[in-house]
């Protein structure tokens, strides 16, 4: 089962807390019976024992408490540092502070026993403090680490664990080295002091507070340090059994490792700060780039990349104000920072009544260091074009209020923000057009959607004939239209219409001339009347520019014969079953829409035929016979006419597939450029 570590920061907590009134207590007892001359309760080595106890809890508790804690930035860590013993001085001089009140020193000579608790409580204080400090340093010197520091930081850490074991080990002969051993430490903590790559990313501000806050943790451990030696003078004949902080070589390696590391930090800290300015400013140029760089993505405007393409340039080169303006349509719009628009026409002003070349000039990129300017308290002015595919939109202008304000880096700097500036603009340009073609298109989608919709699925007939018909717009909509209309049990409606022009305008005008067939077929009316008052309706509702062409049947199954009426529509192809020939009707009639008066009935033929079983008749719209191959030639109305008879034998489908495929064959490949629409009839 896995402890979690809130459990195992309690459990050292309550263990640190037992083993230290252990030791208070066990130290005491020893302290009473040296100074009565009584033979000790405990034998000699059980305070150390408890004493180093202690200090493994707390390595465990800060372990979990600073080494595990996540999200924790350099500063805080030291701030961690400077509260900790803040906290621990306040209660190390409320100890003072009492023993001032309870008398002199020479008079607490005679209180062994308070004087001891108090060296005692202390000593647990500043081991609390040296713990912590030691786990945030393993931070710091750990920041970027390698595998050969890894194995450097568990050797120390394993030579301080056998340091705290050192003490408790009753070997006289290991005493001797304590000295030498101590040394080996102290050496070892100046080598991996060496490893303070976590100074490199404070910046100007955060070197400031760490230099600080490290000189306040070096003040703790000095105070500490003569506190305890205070109370080792005190004490140090009094009893055998007093534990002596500079004869113990833990407490005397870590307090030497973190005094050396604070030290080393401060120092290369302080050597750091004249550079800090220039880092921090490359710093902002880098994040100021990306962040032009990564406005395509993130902004939802042009007006917002200029806003950063402002902000990045004033904070870059630090300018006192700044400006881009915007050539649209003739006119001028400014964004501005810290500068009115009339100080911007006065500046102007004055650079073209000096003659001043390249400022404000388009294309131009140049800096210049002006004069003082009449009512205007800039001196330096730089500016910079901001292009998109070589057109100039416009200029950014900085100003500074110094003279030769503006140096080549900042020149070049500068470059480089409006470039990126205006791959951002066009990038975001060319997404804005992406995804409005994307919009288009979906909308198209559904328009086509709508369109077949427009178009019957399944078309009228009886046991006399067969219907069948064929499709394909040019664009996603088109403005072909077939449908069939059942007047009555022997009577059937036919029409075929053809909207000028293409796309949705025609598709629009296709949906107008559904409505007006199904209106007006259901009225039983001759084909020529239909025509007619088809013309008269669709004058009113259509621009002058557009028109629609249109054959109109009426297939009487009972009488075997067949009304029509053409306006302006192809001619239809009629394949004679008996004769085994085909011909087109060549009738006369003009399109819906072109003569909007009452002298178009005179421009309308109506004719009858009687069809016999195995006669065919096509229906077709023009981009059938003008559909064109690679050598400019149309289809024509012969190849159509040589597609009906070739396949006059088979099915209305047979027919309609013979003449798609030679349609095809013809043109080259499956890519048209105006609608494709036919309809056979073939009669039984």
């Amino acid at each position: 089962m896995k402890i979690s570590a809130n459990t195992i920061t309690r459990i050292a907590t309550i263990l640190a807390i037992v083993s230290w009134i252990g030791l208070v207590y066990t130290n005491e007892a020893q302290f009473f019976s040296s100074i009565n001359n009584l033979k000790p309760d405990f034998q000699f080595e059980i305070p150390g024992i408890l004493l180093s106890v202690f200090v493994l809890m707390l390595f465990l508790f800060y372990k979990f408490k600073i080494e595990k804690s996540e999200g924790i930035n350099f500063v805080d860590l030291l701030w961690r540092v400077f509260v900790t013993g803040l906290i621990i001085t306040m209660v190390s001089l409320s100890f003072r502070l009492l023993m001032m009140i309870m008398g002199s020193s020479e008079k607490l000579s005679e209180w062994p026993l308070f004087t001891n608790f108090l060296y005692l409580s202390n000593l647990g204080l500043v081991s609390a403090y040296l713990v912590s400090t030691f786990i945030v340093w393993k931070r710091l010197i750990l920041y970027q680490k390698s595998k050969f520091l890894l194995r450097a930081w568990r050797i120390f850490e394993y030579a301080l664990l056998l340091a705290l074991l050192y003490e408790v080990i009753p070997v006289p002969a290991l005493q001797e080295f304590g000295n030498y051993y101590a040394g080996v430490l102290v050496l070892m903590g100046i080598f991996l002091s060496a490893n303070m790559k976590w100074v490199a990313y404070l910046n100007f501000k955060q070197k400031w507070k760490s230099i600080l806050l490290i000189l306040l943790a070096m003040f703790y451990l000095g105070y500490y340090s003569f506190t305890l030696l205070t109370f080792s003078v005190q004490l140090d004949d009094v009893s055998p059994f007093f534990i002596s902080l500079p004869d113990h070589v833990f407490f005397v390696s870590i307090l030497a490792f973190i005094f050396i590391y604070a030290l080393f930090s401060l120092l290369v800290i302080l050597f750091n700060l004249p550079t800090s300015s220039v880092f921090e400013q490359k710093l902002e140029e880098v994040v100021n780039f990306q962040r032009l760089s990564q406005s395509i993505q993130t902004e939802q405007s042009e007006e917002r990349v200029y806003d950063i393409l402002l902000e990045s340039a004033v904070s870059t080169v630090f300018a006192d104000a700044a400006w881009i303006e915007l050539h649209e349509n003739g006119k001028v719009r400014y964004h501005t920072f810290q500068i009115s628009e009339k100080e911007i026409e006065d500046l102007k002003s004055f650079v073209r009544k000096r003659n001043i070349k390249g400022i404000f000039d388009a294309g131009s990129d140049k800096s210049r260091n002006v004069e003082l300017i009449k009512g205007s308290r800039f001196r330096s002015i730089m500016s910079s074009p901001i292009l998109v595919k070589q057109e100039n939109l416009g200029r950014l202008i900085l100003l500074k209020d110094v003279t030769d304000g503006f140096n080549k880096e900042m020149h070049k700097i500068i470059a480089t923000f409006t470039n990126q500036a205006g791959i951002s603009i066009e990038n975001f340009r060319l997404l804005s057009e992406a995804l409005e073609n994307e919009r288009y298109k979906e909308e198209l989608k559904i328009a086509k959607k709508v369109q077949r919709s427009l178009l019957p699925d399944q078309l009228e007939h009886n046991g006399d004939y067969e219907v069948t018909a064929f499709s394909e717009a040019a664009d996603e909509v088109g403005g072909d239209y077939y449908d069939t209309y059942r007047i009555n049990d022997d009577r059937i409606a036919l029409v075929i219409s053809d909207v000028s022009g293409k796309g949705t305008s025609a598709a629009f005008h296709m949906s107008q001339m559904k409505g007006m067939f199904h209106s007006l077929s259901q009225l039983d009316l001759g084909a020529g009347e239909f025509i007619i008052r088809a013309n008269d309706a669709l004058s009113r509702c259509l621009d002058k520019a557009s028109f629609v062409t249109t054959s109109y049947f009426i297939i009487d199954s009972r009488e075997k014969k067949i009304e029509f009426a053409r306006a302006g529509h192809c001619p239809t192809l009629y394949y004679r079953r008996e004769k085994g020939e085909a011909s087109y009707f060549k009738t006369k009639g003009l399109g819906l829409g072109i003569i909007r008066n009452k002298s178009f009935p005179d421009y309308t033929e109506v004719n009858t035929i009687h069809y016999k079983s195995g006669d065919i008749m096509v229906l077709y719209t023009d981009g059938i016979t003008e559909a064109k191959n690679r050598k400019g030639e149309e289809f024509g109305y012969d190849r159509l006419l040589k597609a009906v008879g070739e396949s006059a034998d088979g099915s209305a489908e047979d027919i309609q597939r013979k003449i798609i495929e030679r349609l095809f064959d013809f043109i080259g490949d499956d890519s048209i450029n105006d609608d494709y629409t036919t309809v056979i009839v073939r009669f039984k």
